[in-house]
């Protein structure tokens, strides 16, 4: 049995082994009987150091999809471009993915030859969970590849950079948990109370936890690298399909949050703004939220995503800047701290819990940041290291906005900051640049998504532009019939991260693990699955019910 530290070397350079190697690679045959399989032995104990692998056939025994790439395959190294970037010490490059060679022939114009589609195929139809790996020099017993598949548009991934460090993994971790949540904060303690910060606090430790299973997941074979890939581990393709479907609504709907948090920062800036358009009279927050589309629109069209690849650090540094901003004006530009509040409001406490969960829907590239890192075992303690310090943060900011604004607090604490203090016109400029920067970028993993299902004849660059293009036509029009960012948000962290962050990872932990999972930690789990159901149902109908008294 491996150490972590051999899993995590295996897993990185995995795609690195010789094309000779690879050719000896045979298929393990998923339909024998059980009896003709070698069962594979391992530790009792199911700590983090103790990756632990188990009888293929028990697990694949009638999925006959199992073995072979199953969509969406574009979802590594969308999500890289999107999440993961390195440390200002490493000259801020984004992050790879390890199936860039496979990724060539996503992307248009950029052909491989005949031995590298084979070497990627074999690779790919490697089984996600395997005890063991038989080698032959027999060619009869390589998997036949498919014809390759049609040319069609894709963004260019970046050359790989140098593997993750530790504080790397730290980086990417707070980049990816600490974003537009902070903005929310203060809003989230003015509807629950001040006890509603315990649920931050739960949320926290439970998201960190779930983060781990993940992690344990990961462990039990070098070819599981995204949270798809677990899903079908656990499931085989519906599980696969159905996380991978949660995870692009996820990623959809974060877009419509950009496009109202663009223009309720810039209406809020330019009030009076108003504009008949072919006899359509447009509000301040309808112009902008139009100018906020055909902004990001271009950026979507991109091919290569390298320059707004690059402007993912600037997450962790805009979300630094916009609190100096708000502590700035609290004490430097006169705004002082008035206590008052609730203790608790038990009416608006689950708008508070799904503002409060959505500060950790990171899990969807938990795994990217694992796969990428170069000592996989210190990623229990990086997750440690970057909820602490996200958890501290967010409670920071909930406490000081609310204090300074206390119940006359919008969804945003920016829009609630005296625009004549510099500091302040700084918080809300910063709001709408970031955001503008990381739509393309957060949009691409959909939209690479659905080019993926185009028929062969059917995919050219042209059809990629109308996806792209009919994709932001359609979040401008969601957040024009619902504008309401802070409801809109709740109700993402209500539904989206209770299944993402709370309820998948215990789900499937337990069917990848069921027999080594001490019965303490079953029981955990199926409070955490019960709990995250509960949540969901609560948060998101008060969520939905609130946006709809709004509307009428």
């Amino acid at each position: 049995m491996n150490t972590e530290e051999e899993l995590g070397r295996d897993r990185g350079f995995e795609f690195e082994e010789d094309d000779e190697e690879n050719q000896a690679i045979r298929q393990p045959d998923f339909h024998s009987s059980s009896s003709s399989s070698s069962s594979s032995s391992s530790s009792s104990s199911n700590g983090d150091n103790s990756p632990r692998s188990f009888d293929t056939n028990e697990r694949y025994e009638g999925r006959e999809d199992s073995n072979q790439p199953s969509w969406p395959q574009s979802y590594r190294e969308s999500i890289d471009l999107l999440s993961t970037v390195t440390s200002p010490g490493a000259g801020f490059l984004p992050g790879s993915s390890l199936l860039q060679l496979g990724s060539s022939f996503f992307r248009s114009g950029i052909p491989i030859n005949d031995d590298q589609y084979h070497h990627h195929y074999q690779l790919l139809t490697k089984p996600l969970i395997s005890h063991s790996i038989t080698t032959t020099t027999d060619p009869s017993s390589i998997a036949t590849p498919p014809s390759k598949p049609a040319s069609f548009y894709y963004p260019s991934a970046l050359p790989p950079p140098p593997r993750c460090s530790t504080s790397q993994a730290i980086f990417n971790g707070i980049n990816v948990l600490c974003g537009v949540a902070l903005l929310t904060m203060p809003y989230a303690v003015k509807e629950g109370g001040w006890l509603g910060l315990a649920l931050l606090v739960l949320l926290g430790l439970i998201s960190c936890y779930t983060g781990i299973l993940l992690k344990r997941c990961l462990d039990n074979s070098p070819a599981l690298l995204t949270y798809p890939d677990i899903g079908q581990a656990a499931f085989g393709s519906p599980g696969r399909l159905c996380i991978s479907i949660i995870l692009y609504l996820e990623l959809y709907a974060c877009c419509v949050e950009h496009i109202i948090l663009v223009s309720d920062s810039l209406s809020s800036i330019f009030p009076n703004t108003e504009v008949n358009l072919l006899g359509i009279s447009l509000t301040s927050h309808q112009t902008f939220a139009v100018t906020a589309a055909a902004a990001v629109l271009p950026t979507v069209w991109l091919r290569d995503l390298s320059l707004l690849s690059f402007l993912s650090v600037g997450g962790v540094i805009a979300s630094i800047l916009v609190v100096l901003c708000l502590f700035w004006d609290g004490v430097a530009d006169g705004v002082g701290f008035h206590a008052e509040g609730t203790l608790l409001n038990l009416t608006n406490l689950p708008v508070s819990l799904g503002l409060f969960s959505f500060c950790y829907s990171g899990h969807s590239v938990f795994p990217n940041i694992y796969s990428s890192m170069t000592d996989p075992a210190q990623f229990s303690k990086v997750l440690m290291v970057c909820f602490f310090l996200c958890t501290v943060v967010y409670a920071a900011v909930a406490s000081v906005g609310f204090l300074m604004f206390g119940e006359s607090l919008k969804s945003q604490f920016t829009l609630n900051m005296p625009r004549r203090y510099v500091s302040s016109k700084i918080a809300i400029w910063t709001t709408v640049v970031n955001p503008l920067s990381k739509y393309a970028l957060t949009m691409t993993p959909v939209a690479a998504s659905l080019e993926e299902l185009l028929p062969s004849n059917r995919k050219s660059f042209l059809m990629a532009l109308v996806i792209r293009t009919l994709l932001v036509i359609s979040t401008l029009y969601v957040a024009l019939v619902f504008p309401f960012f802070g409801f809109v948000m709740a109700l993402l962290g209500s539904f989206f991260t209770m299944l993402v962050a709370l309820i998948f990872p215990c789900l499937c932990y337990l069917s990848i693990q069921r027999k080594s999972v001490p019965i303490i930690e079953v029981v955990f789990c199926i409070f955490i699955i019960i709990f995250g159901v509960l949540c969901a149902a609560i948060g998101s109908y008060s969520s939905i019910k609130k946006m709809v008294d709004s509307l009428g």
